[in-house]
This record gives C-alpha cells, sequence and structure tokens, in this order.
C-alpha cells in the first residue's frame, strides 16, 4: 500500500456520448433562463461569487444548489454545513462504508438528501457520472489520491460545472474555513469553532492524563512504520487536551515528509528511538489494529507498549473533518476517563 494512498487512480475516459450528454445539459439551462416569470428568481440563480482555487479565481454560484464533491474528506464538512450535495466521492481513508455505501459519519446526512454515490472501490473517476448529476459547483481537491484524481480531470470538470479545487489542509478548522467560504457559509463556522472548543475544555476537565510525552503512530500494510508530526491535525486536537506531542522530527534525524508533511516513514531498526515516549496513540489506517501491533516485537519493546499506555484511536482521527475532530475528541474522553 501506498502509506496513505497519494498516488491516483486512473481518471476513467469519457465515452463518445458524454460531448453530447454535456451540450444536452448547457441547452437545458439555457431553455430554463429563456423561461416566463418576472425574472427574479433566475437572477438570484445566476448571481455568482469570485473564489480562490488551487487553478486559480473561479467564478460559482452564490448560493449553490447541486454541489458534487469529489473527495469522501471534503463531503463531511459540507454535511455539516448543511450544503445540498448531489453527489460526492465516499471514499475515506481507513474508514469502511456502511449498507448504505457511505461513510457512518455522514451517511444518514447523504441519505436524506438523496446524494448520489460517486464511483469508489479503488475505481477511477468517472467523468460521466458526475455529468450526469447535473451538478452547479464541482468542489475536488485535499489529500490523498481522489486529490490528484481531481486534478488530472480538472479540463473534463471544467465543461460540466465550475470546478474549484482545495489545497491539501494539514488542520480542519483550515478546511471547514475554506470550504465554508466557496459555498457561501461562512456565518456558520464560528458556531462550529466554539462548540469545539467547549467540547474540548469539557474533556480536558474530566480527562486522566497519561504519562507525557505522546507518540503517534501507524503502520502500512505493508508492514512499514510511520510516525505521525506533532504538527499535524491529531496531535493538535491532543494538545488541545493537554497531551505533548513528542519531537519526534529531532529524534527522527529531520526525515523526509510523507505527501502533505503529516507523517513519516522510519525503519524498525530507528522506531525504538524515535518512539520511546511513555504514552503512544496508534492508527489503524493501514488495517491493522493495536492488538495485532502488540504481538509485533518491534512495537512489543516500545516504552509505552511495555508500560500498558498504548491506546488506539479511529483512521477518522488522522485528517479528520470537523464531525471527525468532534468525535475524536468524544474518544479521548471515553480512553482516559
Amino acid at each position: 500500500m501506498a502509506p496513505v494512498g497519494e498516488h491516483a487512480a486512473a481518471v476513467r475516459a469519457p465515452r463518445p456520448g458524454l460531448r453530447a450528454l454535456l451540450v444536452g445539459l448547457a441547452a437545458l439551462l439555457v431553455l430554463a433562463g429563456c423561461g416566463g416569470g418576472d425574472g427574479s428568481g433566475a437572477s438570484a440563480e445566476t448571481e455568482t461569487r469570485t473564489v480562490q482555487s488551487e487553478r486559480g479565481p473561479v467564478q460559482v454560484p452564490a448560493a449553490p444548489q447541486r454541489i458534487a464533491v469529489l473527495s469522501g474528506s471534503l463531503a463531511g464538512d459540507l454535511f455539516t454545513l448543511e450544503a445540498p450535495v448531489v453527489a460526492a466521492d465516499p471514499r475515506v481513508l481507513g474508514v469502511q462504508a456502511d449498507a448504505s455505501g457511505f461513510p457512518p459519519s455522514w451517511s444518514a446526512r447523504a441519505q436524506q438528501q438523496g446524494t448520489q454515490r460517486l464511483a469508489s472501490e479503488g475505481a477511477g473517476l468517472s467523468i460521466e457520472q458526475v455529468a450526469a448529476a447535473r451538478p452547479d459547483l464541482i468542489i475536488g481537491g485535499g489529500q490523498g489520491f481522489t486529490a490528484a484524481q481531481a486534478a488530472n480531470a480538472y479540463p473534463q470538470l471544467q465543461e460540466i460545472a465550475p470546478t474549484v479545487l482545495l489545497p491539501a489542509f494539514t488542520q480542519w478548522q483550515d478546511q471547514l474555513g475554506r470550504i465554508a467560504e466557496v459555498v457561501g457559509r461562512t456565518d456558520r463556522v464560528p458556531g462550529l469553532l466554539q462548540a469545539y472548543q467547549d467540547r474540548a475544555a469539557q474533556v480536558r476537565g474530566a480527562l486522566r492524563l497519561p504519562p507525557q510525552p505522546t507518540v503517534f503512530l501507524y503502520q502500512a500494510r505493508d508492514g512499514k512504520p510511520y510516525v505521525i508530526t506533532p504538527t499535524a491535525a491529531l496531535p493538535a486536537i491532543a494538545r488541545d487536551l493537554g497531551f505533548v506531542p513528542d519531537d519526534v522530527i529531532t529524534k527522527a534525524d529531520n526525515p523526509p515528509l510523507f505527501g502533505t508533511g503529516d507523517s513519516f516513514e522510519t525503519s524498525p531498526e530507528l522506531l525504538p528511538r524515535v518512539a520511546d515516549a511513555p504514552t503512544a496513540i496508534v492508527l489503524p489506517i493501514g488495517q491493522i489494529p493495536l492488538d495485532q501491533l502488540r504481538t509485533n516485537p518491534v512495537y512489543a519493546r516500545l516504552p509505552a507498549f511495555a508500560s500498558g499506555n498504548a491506546y488506539e484511536l479511529p483512521s477518522t482521527s488522522f485528517r479528520p473533518d470537523y464531525q471527525g475532530a468532534m468525535s475524536t475528541l468524544d474518544t479521548f474522553g471515553t480512553l482516559f476517563r
């Protein structure tokens, strides 16, 4: 496995009928604009704003009504903001979909909205499927291979609807704020951030802090150990609760960082030196849970494992959206009460 999935899967080549489909959609929009009435509704629907994208400024609807989101890690924040999502890629790192095909954290809201599930399970991005959803705004980017898929398909996506590619955010607060800006719902962000701060204070006041500092780890499917950097999203949440993320960068002699800079690969030989903190938090990103790591001699001799101070958080805590951050607070409150 690529540790966190930065390699782009193929973009599905559009069938010959796609061009006709796009032309037909454009014609429908023109006809809709020529309909009767006093024109006030049409004016509201065509009002636009300029937002920044990784590909430059983009004119987007002032109040989008049919959003297609090409990354599961971005979709959750759209549902949190109560934005209308017509289609969404359900793939989220390390998360198994429920019976609906969506991640459990936003499955119910997707079903309530009638959101269409875009191609997943390793399949490439289907341009035809995105076009068939008739979006008035497309949002892609973020972290992982779905961001690369959207970037590769950008010229085709632009033919369907205004397309905004977001950068790879390290902190969930930045992602939430930027998505809110794109969809015109920035007024909802202060209340959401305050709810997080209130919940963090509540958890911090009740938890029993284990020995500090803390190291954050995961093991890839190929068995390679990875260490999460202290500036990544999960250690930042832990810091809000009184944890002290260990200075693993210095201990690893400033290693090359993986992907967006929130983790780095180490070796079994170097892991004991880098991960010698008295407490460890492990994520099952590579589908390798803590109980299995405890039987691995490389991990078993780490101080946190040997002393019983190794704990597991869900994969959604690694690169969380807003709901992931809130649920991570709850998990900390349960583990350390």
